[in-house]
């Protein structure tokens, strides 16, 4: 038997005494982890008789090849039956119901097509069809109020012979000038025969709707195809079809979503209260004559992430509020506000579709399923979908909010997840799991995923803790600009207190505390591992920041980190940039620390990890591993890839938090057993 099998076999025997004390569920595997299915997109027709979801389908590990996850379309009918429409090894872009609720619209690239391209398959059954291909992949679409045009994006053509040149060994980049802008198009839906016209705007576009009632279209655009311009200088601005700029609304900084009302005489749109705004999350009302825009919720304390009309004057709105969520309607007359759906209720994650007569289509999830359909009517909210039977046979951790305190007395929250069969007062090892953003939070809902397994690692005796620190969202837009201008400053401390909480409360094992996250919990992770090694046993950096300095000239994103988060450039204060990088404490760190990335992360960039596990093996005082990951970015989307990072993860705190041996644990190394 090998070490590696030998492990497993241990890791088994340990816990086994936990799933034989509920003989009516059983342990979850780390497979089951990363294969879940969950509700992506969900839409309602107008008259209420059907609802169209997509479901994510990840690769089996061990099993499939390499390659994207899949996503599949159902329809749930009248009746309540739910009816595979379009299933098998397919991915479903986007959908919509057709102005006159016959069709479901969808995007995919099937062996019919060339690239991505607009098909349609009747709603009460009949053959899916391609509809239209266009020269280049179409990436969003949007139907008039009338059915006649369908307006859609799309990539220019590269140059005409770059493809027969590259064969030649002529491939050369030029750095951040080659990219190729999304334009819109207009397709006449009565004369496909006829090419689309090409509207003409010198802008590359994100996004794509029609004003209902209206041939105006309203597109959010930025200067150039940069994720920086993406960010910090995209727009929503209404054209008519020919080109002609009717409006631009005066937004400044981040944008999230728009919408129209019924009748197009009012849009609201999320964004950024200002350009130093980390996060949207402000909700404005546009003036659709000079583009002016007014906050509906001023000084609102949570951050508005969805928007949908109810009629032409109620606006219907969902907030994150600390760690719950709410879904809001307001009447724009009077502007009075009511509470549909209340905290405490399951996350909702987005409002997708509402129906003539006012019921709501709504994705979300809680502490017991990953995102799931829902239906809101009646004052009454009522689950569609259930994307994982299985997951009842499961047991299910505990999971709990936990409010302490900063050193400086600032409220903070966080959400602990408990291993399983804890007892009041007993002191087990902790992995604290810190989000990236900084600006966003985690919520009180389903947080089970590769890089937290929270579930796998409660039945292995673990907790989990998942802290809100100083510049987390939810909780209004002071809040969340409370790090700027202190890179691994407060914020990193509120880290460490919320562990000192941990500790003091009696749950958390002070020499048993692990850290790891992912880009900024990256940068969090390698803090914790350097400046603050004396905190933690152990470290597992993801996609994180080791250098500051390196970091501005190598993202993609530095207008963002210098409007958003710096507030300086590295050469206003060179030595301070230096000393809130983690290689500059990397000769005192003792915590053991596995470094993962992937290979092809423009936003941090792989050099991160790469120099700070230089100047830790250089410096040889403390186990380091770097593992790079071929074709992943900015965290892994592959199932083998989550499937060997959530393996590493684990093997890595269950050595050092439990085991507590010298040295990289062999059996970190590989997965034999399974090839």
């Amino acid at each position: 038997m090998t070490r590696l099998s030998l492990w497993f076999g241990v890791f088994t025997l340990l816990f086994a005494a936990s799933s034989q004390a509920t003989a009516q569920q059983r342990d979850i595997t780390l497979e089951e982890t990363i294969t879940f299915q969950r509700v992506t997109q969900a839409v309602t027709s107008s008259d209420g008789n059907y609802t169209a979801f997509t479901r994510f389908r990840a690769r089996t590990p061990y099993q499939d090849d390499d390659g994207a996850s899949y996503s599949e379309l159902f329809v749930r009918n009248a009746a309540g039956e739910e009816i595979p429409f379009v299933t098998g090894d397919v991915r479903i872009g986007q959908i919509a119901f057709s102005a006159d609720n016959k069709f479901i619209y969808y995007l995919a690239n099937r062996a019919d097509a060339k690239h991505q391209s607009l098909y349609r398959v009747p709603v009460n059954g009949g053959e899916s069809t391609l509809f239209f291909q266009h020269d280049t992949a179409l990436s969003g679409f949007s139907e008039s109020s009338d059915g006649r045009w369908i307006a859609f994006t799309a990539r220019e053509k590269g140059p005409e012979k770059a493809e027969e040149l590259a064969k030649k060994g002529f491939r050369a980049q030029v750095y951040e000038e080659q990219s190729l802008k999304t334009q819109v198009w207009l397709l006449d839906t009565q004369n496909r025969d006829e090419a689309a016209v090409l509207v003409d705007i010198n802008e590359h576009v994100h996004s794509v709707q029609f004003r209902p009632g209206h041939e105006q279209l309203l597109l959010r655009v930025a200067p150039t195809t940069l994720v920086d311009d993406d960010l910090m200088l995209s727009s929503y601005a209404i054209f008519k079809a020919d080109g002609e700029e009717v409006v631009r609304f005066s937004t400044n900084g981040k944008l999230g979503r728009a919408a129209f009302s019924a009748d197009g005489s009012q849009i609201a749109i999320i964004g950024g209260e200002d350009q130093h705004d980390p996060a949207t999350g402000r909700l404005f009302i546009g003036d659709l004559n000079d583009g002016s825009v007014r906050d509906l919720v001023p000084n609102f304390l949570g951050h508005v992430q969805d928007i949908m009309w109810r009629s032409n004057n109620e606006l219907v709105w969902l907030a994150d509020i600390n760690v719950e969520t709410e879904v809001r309607a307001t009447q724009l007359r009077n502007n009075r506000t009511r509470t549909l759906i209340e905290q405490g209720q399951g996350i909702i994650s987005r409002i997708t579709s509402i129906t003539n007569d006012g019921a709501l289509t709504l994705i979300g999830h809680s502490p017991a399923h990953p995102p799931e359909a829902f239906k809101y009517a009646d004052n009454s909210l009522t689950r569609l979908t259930d994307s994982n039977p299985w997951l009842a046979d499961v047991r299910q951790p505990r999971q709990v909010v936990i409010n302490h305190e900063a050193r400086d007395g600032l409220e903070l929250q966080g959400i602990l997840v408990y291993p399983h069969d804890y007892q009041e007062g007993q002191q087990v090892p902790v992995i604290m799991n810190i989000h990236g953003g900084p600006e966003a939070h985690i919520r009180n809902g389903w947080n089970d995923r590769y890089s937290s397994p929270t579930w796998f690692a409660a039945q292995q005796g673990f907790a989990t803790f998942f802290p809100n620190y100083r510049g987390s969202t939810g909780r209004g837009v002071e809040f969340s600009k409370l790090g700027q201008n202190d890179y691994a400053g407060k914020e990193f401390d509120d880290i460490v207190d919320a562990k000192e909480h941990l500790v003091t409360i009696g749950l958390a094992d002070p020499d048993r505390v692990g850290i790891t996250g992912g880009s900024y919990g990256g940068y969090a992770s390698a803090w914790g591992a350097t400046k603050q090694t004396e905190h933690f046993a152990a470290s597992v950096m993801f996609v994180g920041i080791s250098n500051n300095l390196s970091k501005f000239g190598t993202t993609d994103i530095p207008n963002e980190m210098h409007l958003v988060h710096a507030r300086s450039y590295p050469w206003d204060k060179w030595q301070w940039y230096l000393e809130r990088s983690p290689i500059y404490w990397a000769e005192q760190a003792r915590t053991p620390i596995l470094i993962m990335h992937g290979a092809e992360d423009t936003r941090v960039h792989p050099s991160q990890s790469m120099e700070l596990y230089r100047y830790l093996k250089v410096h040889g005082n403390v186990p380091v591993r770097l593992v790079l990951y071929p074709g992943e970015g900015h965290g892994n989307s592959r199932a083998a890839s989550q499937m060997d990072y959530a393996l590493r993860l684990m093997r890595w705190m269950n050595f050092y938090l439990v085991e507590q041996n010298e040295g990289i644990p062999e059996h970190e190394l590989a997965h034999a057993e399974h090839l």
